[in-house]
């Protein structure tokens, strides 16, 4: 009897990361769950770089980020810097032939990500946008009991994303800075995964929106110092294609509002109910009596089952959605298909939504959407 032959193993992603922040950390953490090799990190300075190689157990700290997508032993870039960096950082990735996992927004405007998005295509390299809250179970549970008609045809839907980390005029970061965070603030750092969360999960475009934006404060900083031109809040009004209507509403200062990314979709059997802050559940509303649907592998959609990587009862959280989100892509680097992963496609559709809201804001007008392709699988 012959022996088994025995597949070797594939070869670890070679990971590079442009940014050592916030969400540099979240990005490595992700990527070593996803079994990747941490090769390199720039950040905003060489010291600064080895800092923060040394902080996130990267192997070594780049000079700066023309030098890491040069150094010829990478096989993907995340771009995690400041969004006024994205397009270039993303666009240097992909001149050096290296697939990107790009931070939202994928650029501060829509004429640079469609050229990034062509780009990525031209090249045949993989272009991921962390759309994560996609990756959370009970959302991918909440898709498949709408394209199964359980709750009926979508009527209205009510969705927010609320945070407070800017309630005070004391509060500031570089986000508040129009020149490094891009023109919209509040709508295209957490309104954009509320919008992406509507589309994919119902299957249908956002196909007209009016909205309202407000900035509060106009001066931010202990010394009121710095000047503030993006937005603080946004309310829309939006249109499915199917003539659904419904609300969105987006604030970073909502007092005690932490996270809370809410997506309610009322439909003519069902109502379903998915909030961030709560993600083993969806609470299912019917007209003969509510049911909380808790996270459970054993009976849920393939889909959800797929990303149920814990037995119920055991908590998955943010962190985990991220670690799925990349194993996500770089399962599309080695050529896979995995479902629903948000690419350069999707950031774009980003983009050209927080284009349509700043319009519809400054003109007071209902604004028709760009029509621009779903690609959620």
């Amino acid at each position: 009897m012959t022996e088994a032959a025995i597949e070797p193993a594939a070869e670890p992603i070679r990971a590079g990361f442009i940014g050592g922040g916030f969400m540099g950390a979240v990005h490595t953490r992700a990527s070593r769950a996803a079994r990747a090799r941490l090769v390199a990190i720039a950040s905003s300075s060489p010291l600064r770089g080895r800092e923060a190689a040394a902080e996130l157990g990267v192997e070594r700290g780049q000079a700066d980020a023309a030098a890491l997508v040069r150094s010829g032993d990478l096989d993907v870039v995340h771009v995690c810097s400041p969004n006024q960096n994205h397009a270039e950082h993303a666009r240097a990735a992909l001149d050096s032939g290296l697939n990107v996992i790009c931070e939202k927004p994928l650029a501060t405007n829509a004429g640079d990500a469609q050229r990034l998005t062509e780009a990525a295509a031209a090249a045949g390299l993989v272009g991921a946008v962390p759309f994560v809250y996609r990756y959370h179970p009970m959302v991918r549970q909440a898709r498949a009991l709408v394209a199964a008609g359980d709750i009926g045809t979508v009527l209205t839907l009510d969705a927010a994303y609320l945070q407070d980390w800017l309630l005070l005029p004391g509060d500031q970061n570089w986000r508040t800075d129009s020149a490094a965070g891009g023109p919209s603030r509040a709508f295209a750092d957490i309104g954009s995964h509320v919008c992406d969360l509507i589309e994919f999960v119902t299957g249908e475009r956002i196909r007209r929106l009016t909205a309202r934006t407000r900035t509060v404060f106009d001066e931010r900083g202990a010394d009121g110092g710095q000047r503030v031109a993006n937005e603080d809040i946004a309310a829309l009004l939006v249109e499915l294609g199917s003539g659904a209507l419904g609300t969105v509403l987006i604030s970073q200062l909502a007092a005690g509002r932490k996270n809370a990314l809410i997506l309610e979709l009322h439909g003519t059997r069902e109502t379903v109910r998915f909030e961030q802050e709560r993600p083993e559940e969806l609470w299912i509303g019917r007209r003969d009596g509510s049911q909380l649907l808790l996270r459970d592998p054993a009976d849920a959609a393939p889909d959800a089952a797929r990303l149920s990587v814990l037995p119920a009862g055991h908590p998955l959280g943010y962190q985990d959605a991220f670690t799925a989100f990349v194993a996500d892509a770089y399962a599309a680097i080695r050529g896979e298909q995995p479902d629903g992963l948000p690419v350069f496609a999707d950031g774009l559709r980003a983009v050209q939504l927080t284009e349509a809201v700043l319009a519809s804001a400054a003109d007071h007008a209902w604004i028709d959407a760009p029509a621009a392709a779903l690609t959620t699988g």
